[in-house]
């Protein structure tokens, strides 16, 4: 039942380190914002058609935009039925939680986490965001330029580019998958929303269950190595969910309420989710791939801008 998985991940965890030009005033969390921006920014750079929106576009299936922030489905030949809501390749993780505005001169801090294919387009990305950031964020449309930027691993850090260099230094673009390092118990921090549905009812801390966790996470991914990756992972999936049934969670579990503002439909949003500690118990070897790995690709509704972000810690 264990899946097999290379010995590598197609991965990469960017920090992006801006200098404050004007005043940039960012919300409590600020991975919508940031991602409207970046979407915006990207658009401009990469779209060639001109149309308003991605579908029914000649060039959908070859658009850097469209890949990167609006993956479309598979066709059915190629197994795109059942995948439900396709996930992109990209997540932004932003400033740690709490409004707060950042004046001139200030260092602002974020991250870009990549996978798969999308790691190729990590130039055109980076210029994305220097205009977005040019163009501005937020009310007042607080401007800053870009200092540098770091690759991130579980063992260090190096800086692969400056606007003063030429290019990008050349880094390594995967990520190891450790062995299982043994044990019963595995210790979660869930640090941003964590918003996992069933049936479409968002699950709050006395509801969600490891089940639901560790499938909604087998899927998101198993969809991003086959829509972005070498292919599917060799698993049954089946019987992973079933033994899924026996891990056993405890914790400090909470409800974290978020809105933000949707340009598309033009009204406040919800999207709350789980947050805390949460200890898992069982027979957890067979998902340590999809737990590992997590920790880039967060779990649940809306991770592309940050939620369902968590850390694997040493239990108590």
């Amino acid at each position: 039942m264990t899946p097999i998985f290379p010995d590598s991940f197609p991965l990469g965890r960017y920090r992006l380190e801006w200098r404050v030009l004007t005043t940039v005033r960012l919300p409590e969390y600020a991975g919508s914002a940031l991602r409207g921006v970046f979407g915006a920014s990207l658009r401009r750079l990469a779209c060639l058609s001109g149309m308003t929106t991605c579908p029914g576009c000649p060039s959908l299936r070859s658009c850097p935009y469209a890949s990167i922030f609006e993956t479309p489905s598979p066709p059915p030949a190629a197994g795109g039925k059942g995948f439900g809501v396709v996930p992109n390749p990209y997540i932004i993780e932003p400033p740690t939680w709490g409004s707060r505005a950042f004046e001139p001169g200030e260092r602002l801090l974020f991250h870009l986490v990549l996978a798969g294919r999308a790691l190729t387009q990590l130039p055109l990305l980076i210029l994305a965001w220097q205009r977005a950031m040019a163009y501005g964020v937020g009310p007042g449309d607080g401007k800053a330029e870009l200092i540098r930027v770091v690759l991130e691993t579980a063992t260090g850090e190096l800086e692969i580019h400056t606007p003063a260099g030429i290019g990008i230094l050349d880094h390594p673009r995967e990520v190891p998958l450790p062995p299982w390092p043994g044990g019963e118990e595995l210790r979660l921090d869930l640090w941003t929303p964590t918003r996992i549905q069933r049936q479409g009812t968002p699950l709050g801390p006395g509801r969600l269950t490891p089940r639901d966790f560790l499938v909604t996470l087998m899927r998101r991914v198993n969809q991003i190595a086959a829509l972005h990756g070498d292919g599917p992972v060799q698993a049954d999936f089946a019987g992973l969910a079933a033994l899924a049934s026996e891990i056993r969670g405890r914790g400090n579990l909470s409800w974290r309420d978020w809105t933000r503002r949707s340009g598309r439909q033009r009204q406040l949003m919800a999207l709350g989710g789980v947050v805390g500690r949460w200890t898992l118990s069982g027979p957890l070897e067979a998902f340590w791939p999809f737990l590992y790995l997590g920790e880039w690709l967060h779990v649940g509704k809306n991770a592309t801008f940050g939620l369902g972000g968590y850390r694997l810690e040493e239990p108590e």
